[in-house]
Order: structure tokens, then C-alpha cells, then sequence
């Protein structure tokens, strides 16, 4: 192959273009693009023989567009004869075009993430198949195989699977705490699944148990021909009364007849999971006059999808009736019961026995840990005609025994990777666009380079916690510098999360830096994750909330940091602050106060206040006037009331109508800070940390999308707090940029998340948006093999899934 280089100097990137093109017409491919001194360089070449290309493929034709002052990548566009139609918006037909298709774009791309993974580590491989084989989903399989320790393999992997199965599956503990506790207990589930059997059999435990005068049957099944008969018939058997129920209203009275009895079990008529009258069944059962526990009745033999349709039909909690457990029936019917496991380990639904036959009372056993697991692999179909086997899932290739099959494999990666690559290629048409907002969005001054780092490196499973705080302090410093005048803000928020697998509560607390400039948020370089705790009383501060303060104000950010906070602390803590820990908080007006007029509340003392001339200002949006007042107060109840300890600055704050001087809004500030920082700044800061606070909301949703909450023993899930965390300041500011490149940025981003957002709007439903589509555009970036050199903070992290050059 011969080729012919040349290197174009011109005063524009367009005009560079332009001279290549004509020097070496369409083909020429762009080797390398930078700006210099005297313009804009671009080094091109022309291949005359040897191309490669594969005979279907469309030419492809290099098009670059190179801003003087910031180096664009490469970006490539298929030739004329596949370009848009004259006409049409090349912007708009780019992005509707990658909109519709990334989907299949996002499918190839995870394709090809998880079959590196087995190609590393074909152990893998053959565990998910196996997983697959015996009923298990592929989502919970492969978030499972996720985690699986390197170096193991079939037989210690599979010990591995098993012992993650036991330790995940909810059960129910203690028989005997059940029996002894007595009370209501309906049976529920759909038609046919066993639930008039599964009463007998449990009727009978309970009989041998405590006898049959302590128990008795119910019925709500009107529907079915002989339904009440059949129940008769064991409860004669049993000695045990039987009652039929017609509705609610004979429900509750029949339960108050039965008040007397140490255990009741109610034979719920079978709904369809798809029926709307399930909704009404249970809410009968929470209206009976007395607490009924709600068992359903899970049939092994059952499709997965089938099962987890059951579970959300019937697991309405209308009046906090939540499912107390679940039966597994007919497990002796089954072919694939990793259905069964993989249903309640997601709902996190406790398993109360196992019934495996029509023998009353032999065929109903307590539930067990490694019994059920072990089970699920024994049964396992060995002609599986409805789940897909190796043949029919390319990409689950066989276990690799030799560096042939090895490299065969990594081959047919590589040509996958390729198609994927001339895929997207042919469907972005013309990228310029996106990669001009690419550009502009590392340029904004928004974090957009860290933030994309930070993004990649949750691919790289080396990169651990620290290594990211690490980098989250150094970006820090670096924004503070160049973001913050004389001081550097800081907020601290509470975010309540649920663990995505357990459902256990949990809150974050997370610390944000503001700029004291213009109250944008520039980090997040600390969270902080505990159990649940509720909001502490009497102005205490919740140990967390400490912790983060302590943590912020350990750290060195080159300039004095001011904590903006919710409400005013107690004075026992105002008193251990006063050492060098700076402070804002609003306070209400009824707080008590002490100036030189002795004891009055600050509402009254600012009646007496002398307020400055009004300042034009935007409040919510609207012109408005400020006028504030300040003074020096002191809080009772301290112990030592040193003047040099404990004066506190107090500024009051008046907004008005700038037409009518209608009091729009009023609040009253305390602040430890030096006069150096003055009036009109702590007025600003207040209203920029009520600004901020949102920002939690963008968070919540974030850590929801990266699914960063999991459980504690998770050696990535602090990771990923940390970006979800830092990445939503970057997208907070994008949100607030009203920039002309910020409001394309936004577009862009929103259109790739499949959202649409208005003009100007800056909600946290619009921001989670953006966030959608940051991960959308850096997967992008990746999948067109952008040059990322040319783009600042674009190069992909080691290990991430970008497609070769």
C-alpha cells in the first residue's frame, strides 16, 4: 500500500479543509489536526492501493472541522452517496438518527463489554450458561457473575454461585415463631396453583401441632364448582370447622367469631395476576377488623416473566399490608426453578415452605438455604427447548481450552467491534455537530473533563475509592483557584436511598463546594453513607452531618472555607466552632437573641434596625429591590458570654417590589465570619446555598441511573457514589448555563436520553435528564473512536469498552 502525506497550514480549519480536499480530493484521510501559531495545521494522506475496506461497506470518506483555538477530533462521515438529503438539518437528522438506533447501539456495546469479560475469563462463560440453563435471568446472572472473584475455576465458580444464591435468599427463619404467633393467614395467588391443597397441608402442621379446636378454615372462593366441598372434606378429616365467606362485610364478622382461635387459614379465591379485581381481594383482606398476613403461592412450574407479573399484582401494600411471605408449589413440575429463586431474591419475598406433591399433609417442607439451591441445579432440563443454548446466543461462546480457540475468539471480537464501529459511522451521517458540542462542553468551564474521567474509570475495576477521592481533591483545588474570589462555600445534604437489591434504607450524606462568585457547585470530593437516621431535635446536628463538616473542614483548599448551613446549630456546638470553623445559617425570626438592649427576638430587633438604600436585584426570576441591616448579637444560654467568643454578626435581609415596596420576602442571617466578608456577600451566599439545594434531588436520581446503592459489603459502590456525585455538579452547571454553547450542549445531551426539555429549564427532572445523556455521549464518543487527544479529558480510561481506532 502506498500512500502520499501532506501537511496544510491555514489561517482557518475550514480553509485547511478545503486545500486538503483539493489537493487530494474526498478520500483524503485526516492524520492529524492541531492549532499552532500561524493557524490551523492538518496533516492528510491519500491511500492509492491496498484498501482494505470490506466489499459491502459504503466508502468512507474523513471529514474534519477544526476550530482555531480548540482542537476538534476526528470525526467520519460516509460519502455523499449516504448523506442526508439537501435540505434537511444536518444537526437534527444526525441526532433523530442515533436517537432511534441507540438502543441496538447501547445492546452491541454492552455485547461487547461483557464478551471481553468471558474472553479474560471464559469460566464466566460457562457459569452464566449454567445460570441461564436452570431459569435464572440473565440481569440478576450476569450482575451476579459481576462480582465474581478472578482466577476460579467451573467447580469453585459454581461453589461460588451457590454460596451468593444461599446468602441472598430470604427465608423465613423460624417456624416456631410463626405457629406460636398465631393469627390470620390468607393464601393467595392465581387459578391453579395449588392454594386449597397447600391450606390442607398446612392445616395439618398447625393440628399437630397445637390441635384442631385452634384452628379453623375459611373460604372465598364462590367461583369454583366444589371449591367449599373440597376444603370441607380435609377439615372434616382434620376435625377442623370450615366457614365459607361471601364478601367484606361477612368476612369481618366471621373473624370476630373466630376470635378464639389461636390460627386461621383463609383459601383465597385464584385471580389472574392481570385481573384488576386482585386490587379488591386484597384490600377485602386489610379491611377484615383484624390483621391478616398474606402468603402467596408461587408455581415453580411457572415462566420467570409469569412470576415476577405475580409477585407485583399481589404485592400491593394498600393500608400497609405487605406480602409476609411465599409458598413455592408444584416444585416437583418444574424444569427450570431458577425462576422461583430469582423472583424473590429481587422482590426480597421470605420463602415459608416448599410443597412438592399432592400428599397431604407429607408434600409441604420448610423452606432451606442450600437444599433449595442445590435443588435448582439437579433439575435442571437437559432438553431445553425454551431457553437459549450456546448455538442460539452468539454471544455466549463456549469455555476457550487453548490459545487457538483464544484467538479465534479475540478475532471475532475484533470483527464485531469493526461492524459495531462502521455501524454507528454510517448512522451518525455527519458527527461534526457532535463532536463540536463535545468541544465546547470540555471547554465550558463546567468539570466536563473530570467528570468524563471519573466516568470511565467506573469501568476499570483497578481504580478503587481513594484513588478517586484522590483525584475529586486535586480537581478541587484546581476549580477553587480558578472559581472562587476570596472564599470557598460548602453545603452539606442528606440523601435518602434505598439499597437496589436488599431495599434496606440508607441515607448519604454528601458534602458540595460552591463558588463564591456565583454559588455554581464545583465538587463533590466526599460522601458519606450510613444507615437511615432520622433529623435530630433541638438544633443537634446528626453525627453523619458532623462527620462531613469535620471532613471539609480538615482539608487545605488554598482559600477559608464558609459552611452554608440548614438552620442554626445549638450553642453548645456554636461554642466548639468558634476555634476557626467559619459558618451561615438562617434563622427565624422568633429566635432569641441578646444586643445591647438586652434579651429580644431577631423579628424585633430588626423593627429597630436602620436598613441600607435598595440594591436592584432577580428574585425568583423577577426584578425585585434589597435592603439589608446589620448588627452584632449574642445567643442566650451559652455559658461565658465573652464578647470576642461569642458575638455573632446578624444580618437582616428585605426584598420589595421594586413598583409597590411590597415586602416580597425577609430572613434574618447569623454568621461567626470577619467583616472582611461583608453584608451584602453573606446575603448572596444564603440565597445561593437555597439555590443549591436541589442539587440532592439530581443526585437521588443519579446514584438511581448508575444503580451506585447496592449493599454495603459492594467494593465499587463507594466509587460510585463519588462520580454520580461529581458528575451531577458538572450537569448542574450545564443546567444553569445560559451560554448559547450550554443551551446545544443541553439539547444534545436531552435528545440522546430520548427526553425533550424546555427553554431555559433547570429542574431536577431536566437535570436527571442531562445526566442520562452524559453517559449516553461518552459511550458515543467511545463507540465512533473519536480522536481524544484533540478533546480535552476525552481519552478512554484502561479496560473501558471503546472501540479501536
Amino acid at each position: 500500500m502506498h500512500t502520499d502525506s501532506v501537511t496544510i497550514v491555514a489561517p482557518s480549519s475550514r480553509e485547511a479543509l478545503r486545500l486538503v480536499r483539493e489537493q487530494l480530493g474526498p478520500d483524503a484521510i485526516i492524520v492529524s489536526s492541531r492549532a499552532t501559531a500561524a493557524g490551523a495545521e492538518i496533516v492528510a494522506m491519500l491511500e492509492t492501493a491496498g484498501d482494505a475496506r470490506p466489499a459491502p461497506a459504503p466508502t468512507l470518506a474523513p471529514v474534519v472541522a477544526v476550530p482555531a483555538t480548540v482542537a476538534a477530533p476526528v470525526v467520519i462521515q460516509p460519502a455523499t452517496s449516504a448523506a442526508a438529503p439537501s435540505g434537511t438539518d444536518s444537526n437534527g437528522s444526525v441526532i433523530s438518527e442515533i436517537h432511534s438506533m441507540r438502543g441496538m447501539i447501547e445492546e452491541q456495546l454492552a455485547g461487547l463489554v461483557w464478551n471481553d469479560k468471558q474472553r479474560r475469563d471464559p469460566v464466566r462463560g460457562h457459569l452464566l450458561r449454567t445460570l441461564l440453563g436452570a431459569g435464572f435471568s440473565a440481569s440478576l446472572a450476569k450482575a451476579m457473575l459481576d462480582h465474581l472473584p478472578t482466577g476460579q475455576n467451573f467447580a469453585s465458580g459454581m461453589a461460588w454461585v451457590k454460596a451468593e444464591l444461599a446468602r441472598n435468599l430470604p427465608l423465613m427463619e423460624n417456624e416456631d415463631a410463626l405457629m406460636d404467633g398465631g393469627g390470620v393467614y390468607a393464601l393467595m395467588g392465581p387459578t391453579g396453583v395449588g392454594k386449597t391443597t397447600t391450606t390442607a397441608k398446612l392445616a395439618a402442621r398447625c393440628v399437630m401441632r397445637f390441635g384442631a379446636d385452634k384452628l379453623a378454615l375459611l373460604t372465598t372462593d364462590s367461583y369454583r364448582i366444589g371449591a367449599f366441598e373440597q376444603l370441607r372434606i380435609y377439615g372434616k378429616i382434620l376435625g377442623v370447622s370450615v366457614h365459607a365467606v361471601k364478601d367484606a362485610a361477612d368476612l369481618r364478622l366471621v373473624l370476630e367469631d373466630l376470635r378464639d382461635k389461636h390460627m386461621v387459614l383463609i383459601d383465597t379465591v385464584g385471580k389472574s395476576q392481570r385481573d384488576r379485581s386482585v386490587s379488591e381481594q386484597v384490600a377485602m383482606l386489610c379491611g377484615a377488623g383484624r390483621p391478616v398476613k398474606r402468603l402467596l403461592l408461587l408455581n415453580a412450574a411457572s415462566h420467570g416473566d409469569t412470576l415476577n407479573e405475580v409477585v407485583h399484582a399481589y404485592k400491593d401494600s394498600a393500608g400497609g399490608n405487605q406480602l409476609a411471605g411465599c409458598i413455592f408449589t408444584k416444585t416437583d413440575e418444574a424444569t427450570h426453578p431458577g425462576a422461583l429463586l430469582d423472583t424473590v431474591i429481587r422482590h426480597r419475598l421470605p420463602v415459608h415452605y416448599v410443597s412438592c406433591g399432592q400428599k397431604v399433609p407429607e408434600n409441604l417442607m420448610l423452606a432451606e438455604r442450600s437444599q433449595l439451591v442445590d435443588s435448582v441445579f439437579q433439575s435442571a432440563s437437559r432438553s431445553a427447548l425454551f431457553v437459549p443454548g450456546e448455538a442460539d446466543l452468539g454471544e455466549l461462546p463456549a469455555a476457550l481450552n487453548n490459545d487457538a480457540e483464544l484467538a479465534a475468539a479475540s478475532a471475532a471480537t475484533e470483527r464485531l467491534r469493526g461492524q459495531c464501529r462502521q455501524l454507528i459511522r454510517v448512522l451518525a451521517q455527519d458527527a461534526e455537530e457532535l463532536a463540536a458540542n463535545a468541544a465546547a462542553l470540555a471547554g465550558g468551564g463546567i468539570g466536563f473533563e473530570t467528570s468524563s474521567r471519573l466516568w470511565r474509570d467506573l469501568a476499570d475495576d483497578s481504580i478503587g475509592s481513594q484513588a478517586v477521592v484522590h483525584k475529586l481533591l486535586a480537581h478541587a483545588k484546581t476549580e477553587i483557584g480558578v472559581a472562587c474570589n476570596s472564599h470557598v462555600l460548602a453545603i452539606s445534604g442528606k440523601t435518602e436511598l434505598a439499597a437496589s437489591r436488599s431495599g434496606d434504607a440508607y441515607a448519604l450524606q454528601s458534602s458540595v463546594l460552591l463558588s463564591d462568585r456565583d454559588g455554581m457547585p464545583l465538587a463533590a470530593p466526599h460522601q458519606l453513607l450510613s444507615t437511615a437516621f432520622a433529623a435530630a431535635a433541638n438544633g443537634a446536628v446528626a453525627t453523619p452531618a458532623l462527620r462531613q463538616l469535620a471532613w471539609v473542614h480538615g482539608q487545605d483548599f488554598g482559600k477559608p472555607v464558609v459552611h452554608l448551613l440548614d438552620k442554626m446549630p445549638a450553642p453548645g456546638l456554636i461554642e466548639s466552632w468558634q476555634a476557626g470553623m467559619s459558618w451561615l445559617a438562617r434563622a427565624r425570626g422568633t429566635t432569641c437573641v441578646l444586643d445591647g438592649a438586652g434579651r429580644t427576638s431577631l423579628a424585633k430587633l430588626a423593627a429597630r434596625l436602620v436598613f441600607d438604600a435598595p440594591q436592584a436585584m432577580l428574585y425568583k426570576g423577577k426584578p425585585a429591590q434589597q435592603m439589608l441591616a446589620e448588627t452584632t448579637v449574642a445567643l442566650p444560654g451559652d455559658k461565658r458570654h465573652d464578647a470576642s467568643t461569642f458575638n455573632l454578626r446578624c444580618v437582616a435581609v428585605r426584598i420589595v417590589d421594586p413598583h409597590s415596596g411590597k415586602l416580597l420576602a425577609g430572613w434574618y442571617l447569623l454568621a461567626n465570619l470577619a467583616p472582611s466578608a461583608t453584608a451584602s456577600q453573606l446575603a448572596a451566599w444564603a440565597c445561593w446555598k437555597q439555590a443549591a439545594d436541589p442539587y440532592y434531588k439530581l443526585l437521588k436520581k443519579a446514584v438511581q441511573q448508575l444503580d451506585a446503592c447496592t449493599e454495603p459489603g459492594d467494593s465499587q459502590m463507594q466509587k460510585r457514589l463519588l462520580v454520580a456525585a461529581q458528575v451531577s455538579t458538572t450537569v448542574w452547571r450545564l443546567a444553569h448555563n445560559r451560554d448559547s454553547w450550554a443551551g446545544a450542549a443541553r439539547t444534545l445531551l436531552a435528545q440522546l436520553a430520548g427526553h425533550r426539555i424546555r427553554a431555559g429549564a433547570a429542574s431536577a427532572t431536566s437535570a436527571a435528564a442531562l445526566f442520562e445523556g452524559f453517559g449516553k455521549l461518552i459511550a458515543l464518543l467511545d463507540a465512533l473512536a473519536l480522536d481524544a487527544d484533540s478533546v480535552p479529558g476525552l481519552a478512554p480510561a484502561p479496560g473501558t469498552a471503546a472501540l479501536p481506532g
